[in-house]
Formats: structure tokens, C-alpha cells, sequence
């Protein structure tokens, strides 16, 4: 064998093999692939342009405060009635605090996992507003608001309630 007959024959061999499978020479990618990807492509630029806050300004957060704005004016002011004094809210109210309260406060308000209710002074204050605002929005290290599940008619009911049994 010659040196030319070798390369000859080293080029068919390339092109061509004993299996007889298909090979993957230069090949075209199809344009449906080619189609996908150059979307994919002016996708994430368009996407990267109308959401990247330095180039466009658009931000989360802008939009979070004006849904907020919107939403306090159509929100209802949140009216706090007082029950003192008044016996059939004190009834109502002592119910209320033996199913919500007492697992924490005791049945008589003395304090078990929470504080003694009954004290004349307590930690965040003893005014109904006080009360109400502990009651209904929480304080922390382990008293869970209950505004959500009991309602402020409720909250001012039990506040009724704990309102003669406070040492004064």
C-alpha cells in the first residue's frame, strides 16, 4: 500500500463505516430549534428590560404601597366599643375568655403560661385602649393577636369582663 492509497482510504473511512448508521457530519439544526432559541433570547431582553428596576424603575414594591394606598381608603375604621358596666357583655365576655384565654390565663385570669390579668398594673397598660391593643394585635414573646379570629366586638366583651376582676 501506498502513502496516497492510505489517505484515500482513511477519507473513506471517515466518511463512510462498516456499521452503516447514520453519521453526524454537518448537519443543519432545525428551524423550529432555531426558532425556540432566538425566542428564548429576545424573551429574557424584553423580560430583563420591563423588570430590572435600574433600567426600567418598575419595582415590587412601588406597586405593593399604591395597592396599599387603595386598599386603606376603601378599609373600614375599626370601631371599639366599650362594655363596662354592662352585665349581658360581662356574661358574653367571661364565655369568650374561658374558650379563647383561659388555656393561657387561667379560668380566674391569675396567670398560668400568660401573666396574672387581675393585677392593677400590667406590662403594656391597663386602659381598654391598652387591653384591646394587646388583645388584638399581640405583644410579643407569646401573646398571638386575636383580632382575626374573634373580632373587636369580642375583644371589648372579654375586656369587660377582666375590667372588675383587676385589683385596684
Amino acid at each position: 500500500m501506498k502513502i496516497t492509497e492510505q489517505i484515500e482510504l482513511s477519507e473513506k473511512e471517515m466518511t463512510m463505516h462498516d456499521t452503516g448508521e447514520p453519521q453526524e457530519n454537518h448537519n443543519k439544526i432545525p428551524k423550529g430549534w432555531l426558532l425556540f432559541f432566538f425566542g428564548c433570547i429576545i424573551f429574557l431582553v424584553g423580560y430583563i428590560v420591563s423588570f430590572t428596576p435600574a433600567i426600567s424603575g418598575w419595582s415590587f414594591y412601588h406597586n405593593f404601597e399604591k395597592e396599599m394606598a387603595a386598599a386603606s381608603k376603601t378599609e373600614k375604621p375599626n370601631v371599639v366599643k366599650e362594655y363596662t358596666g354592662d352585665k349581658e357583655a360581662i356574661r358574653e365576655g367571661k364565655e369568650i375568655f374561658a374558650n379563647t384565654c383561659a388555656p393561657c390565663h387561667n379560668a380566674d385570669a391569675k396567670g398560668g403560661i400568660g401573666p396574672n390579668l387581675t393585677l392593677a398594673k400590667l406590662k403594656y397598660g391597663v386602659t381598654h385602649k391598652d387591653l384591646y391593643e394587646s388583645i388584638a394585635n399581640g405583644r410579643p414573646n407569646g401573646m398571638p393577636p386575636f383580632l382575626q379570629q374573634i373580632g373587636s366586638e369580642k375583644i371589648s366583651k372579654v375586656i369587660a369582663f377582666l375590667e372588675p376582676l383587676r385589683i385596684k
